[in-house]
């Protein structure tokens, strides 16, 4: 793909109950990055496509993001972290499942084998 790309590593600011929750959180702070940076890439004259395509792999949280009818699963979930939620609702960002398998920023974050991110021609 040929686009520019952010990339964070960081401890997440709670303990976690699920993947799920996990990811949804992940997700937000990623939606937090994505609205921050459309106006720098704007004002370095790079358009930026509307919505905004954000990559998850675990379609649980991505269906939390888009549907709030698993409030029951979700209601612990701080109200800050459903920023990811409104911004979808608003059209803003589109949420894109990505296979795990093609999760490449997982060489950063897992101890993987080599030949996991080795694409043939």
């Amino acid at each position: 793909m040929n686009a520019p790309i952010s990339w964070c590593a960081k401890k997440q600011p709670m303990v976690a109950l699920s993947t799920c929750e996990s990811k949804y959180v992940a997700g937000c702070l990623a939606a937090c990055q994505a609205v921050w940076l459309e106006p720098i890439l704007k004002e370095m004259e790079i358009e930026v496509s509307r919505p905004i395509a954000l990559f998850i792999d675990n379609k649980s949280s991505i269906n939390l993001a888009k549907n709030p009818v698993l409030h029951g699963r979700s209601k612990h979930i701080e109200a800050k972290f459903h920023f990811l939620r409104e911004h979808v609702n608003k059209e803003a960002l589109k949420i894109v499942h990505c296979s795990t398998d093609l999760q490449l920023a997982d060489v950063f974050t897992k101890p993987l084998k080599v030949d996991r991110f080795i694409k043939e021609a």
